[in-house]
Formats: C-alpha cells, structure tokens, sequence
C-alpha cells in the first residue's frame, strides 16, 4: 500500500474518469439512417436468394449436420458442420510450497497481497474477484457475497453477472475475516489522508485513491504473470489459484457439491468434476483407505474351523495363548507338525499364514516360525 506521503500528493494517483463507467453513440441523421435500412434490406434478400439456390435436394444428409441445421430433415436446410470436441482440461495449480512462495512475493503491498489470499481461499475468478465492494463483505457474520463479474471493452470497464448468472454466499474463515479487517483499516487511512469517508459501496480492489472504481482484470492478469514468472511458476495465469482452491478442498475431503457452490459451478457438481476429475479419484482413493481401517476385519481363527488349515491354525492358536509356545520359543518344523496332525506340507504353511497375519508368530522363507 502507499505510504502516507504518496497518499498526500494527490498528483501521484493513477487517475480514473467516469467516462469508464458510460459509453457514447454517435447519432446520424434521418436520411442517413433510411439509406443504411435500404442497402441492409437489399443484402439480406440477396442472401436469402443464395441461400435458397444453394440447398441440398437429397434427403440423405448426415444425421449431424441435419442436427446442426435445426432439423430432422436436412433437405430443407443449408448443411452445417459440427465443431471439434474440444480436450479434457487439464488444470495446472501451484503446490503449497509454491503457493507459500507466491504469498510472501506478494504481500509486500499489502492490497496484492490480500487479493491473491482471497482468490486461494474463496476460488473467486479474476473478474468477481475485482468486482468485490465493501458492502459484499459481511465480516461480523464472515460472508462474501459474489454478485457481478467486471470486464473490460474498448478501455471501458462494465460490470454484469457472474458466469453461472446467479449470486452466491461464500464463508470466510476467522483469519482471513482478520486479514480484511486489517486491510480495511489501511484503505480507511488511506480515504482519510484525502479528506473523505471510505464508501460502503467502495471497490476492495482499486487503483483510485477513493476507491470508487474497480482494478482493470488486464492489470491484474498482468501483474500476476510478472509475479509467477519471478517465483518459476508453472502456469501464469491467475487462474491457477482457483484451481488451486478447488483442488485443495477436493484432496482435504470436501464433498463436490461444497466445492461447486463455492467456485460458482452452476451444474451441481458436473463441471467440477469434470475439471478435477483425478483430485476427486485421489479423494476417494483415501476415502477407501478411512472405511477399510474403521471397519472392524474379520478374524479367522476367531470362527469356527471350514477348512483343515483353519482347524490347525486353531489348534496352534490355543497352544500359543495356553503357554504350550511361549514367547520367542519356535514351533515344530513344517514336516513334524504335517505328521503330528495327519495333514499335508501344504496345509501347514497355509497354517503358519494365518498365525502370521494374526500377528502371532514371525516366519521367514526356510526357518521355523517364531512365537512373537
């Protein structure tokens, strides 16, 4: 953030006119306007004739392009081919270590800073992130919300609806709630070096000493690609710390609906998971990992004997808790123990197996196992 002395030379600021939020169209006179309406009608019949001239007669058009067309029945409609499919994406976000780096690079201005740390932990994207005001904050109940996106045409900066077109309420953990807070106190400061009260409908995110108009998305991508390249980053795009959002939830075990209504994904959980398809995988791999070491496993030599090297391990079982082998002491050989209870090698080292997995002997390739 700029120092108190930058904040009293007002001829320092970057300066920012209404003409960014109003637009202009030139006027034209009425026989002009009439004259443009003639040739406009003139064009398009000509079109309309060339379009009926070149239709296809046969009836036996592929089934895309008659889909393409609008139509069951191509014969009716100029033929239209279906676009490319485009590739699965493939998403690039930083590690943790990276990200770490990223931060402490950044919040040497405290205003960057505290935009990258907002974009980590709410997934905003580069537009919502800029259109964010003081009054879309909610720090007494730890509330964002994100209404409207901002994008800019022809050097002027227009606000409209975020992508999936409806508002959404993001939570904000106590530490980040602090972060603003403090943040707030500085662009307090800062309106308050110029004489004025910071506005309630005031931009987080502003490069106008009152804040009242919203940072350039452009400004921001670019000053983001200067920051990424510095620290060796993968990707440069800003994007890369929604995904990064995104992915962390996903790999911490938070459900896809949670983390579709925070990122914004309006399909319930489709696009999320077609994004991160293999952090959803590695989710659901440790998930497997939890259930199998909660669920109780069951004990063979606890049930009643199927098979005849259950019924020994049984048997050796009993021995080993009754004292008959104590601790450390080694069980009969292989063939002693096949002879003593009329049963096959085989069925011996099945045996042995089970007093393995159970944890009560210790048996290596060629010795005689060991009671543990």
């Amino acid at each position: 953030m700029p120092t108190s002395n930058q904040r009293s030379a007002a001829g320092r600021w970057p300066s920012w006119t209404s003409s960014c939020w109003s637009g202009s169209t030139p006027g034209s006179s009425a026989a002009t306007s009439y004259a443009v309406e003639v040739a406009e009608a003139a064009t398009h019949a000509s079109l309309q004739a060339a379009a009926r001239s070149a239709r296809p007669t046969s009836s036996s058009v592929h089934p895309s392009i008659a889909r393409c067309a609008g139509s069951t029945s191509a014969s009716t409609k100029p033929a239209l081919a279906e676009p490319p499919a485009f590739g699965s994406p493939k998403p690039d976000p930083p590690s943790a270590d990276e990200a770490a780096q990223l931060l402490n690079d950044a919040w040497r201005d405290e205003a960057w800073g505290m935009m990258l740390w907002l974009v980590m932990v709410t997934g905003c994207r580069r537009g919502e992130v800029c259109a964010i005001r003081w009054i879309d904050i909610d720090l007494e109940r730890r509330k964002l919300s994100v209404a409207r996106s901002v994008f800019e045409d022809e050097g002027i900066i227009h606000e409209k609806e975020t992508k999936a077109r409806q508002e959404r309420r993001v939570t904000l953990d106590s530490y980040t709630v602090e972060l603003l807070r403090a943040y707030r106190a500085t662009c307090e400061e800062q309106c308050g070096a110029l004489g004025i009260d910071l506005a309630r409908s005031a931009f987080v995110f502003s490069l106008a000493p009152d804040f009242s108009t919203p940072i350039r998305p452009d400004t921001v991508t670019q000053r983001y690609r200067r920051i990424a390249k510095r620290n060796n980053l993968r990707s440069t795009r800003i994007h890369a710390l929604r995904h990064y959002s995104a992915t962390e939830l996903l790999s911490a075990g938070i459900d896809l609906r949670t983390v579709a209504g925070r990122l914004g994904h309006g399909s319930g959980g489709a696009t999320t998971l077609r994004y991160y398809a293999a952090w959803v995988e590695e989710a659901d791999t440790r998930a497997a990992d939890t259930i199998a070491g909660v669920v109780p496993r069951p004990d063979p030599l606890r049930r009643a004997p199927r098979y005849p090297y259950e019924a020994l391990a049984a048997d050796l079982r009993r021995d080993i808790e009754d004292g008959t082998y104590v601790r450390g002491a080694r069980l009969p050989t292989s063939v002693e123990l096949a002879a003593t209870h009329n049963v096959s090698v085989g069925t011996v080292s099945r045996a042995i197996g089970l007093l393995k997995s159970a944890g009560l002997v210790t048996a290596d390739r060629g010795t005689r196992a060991r009671v543990r």
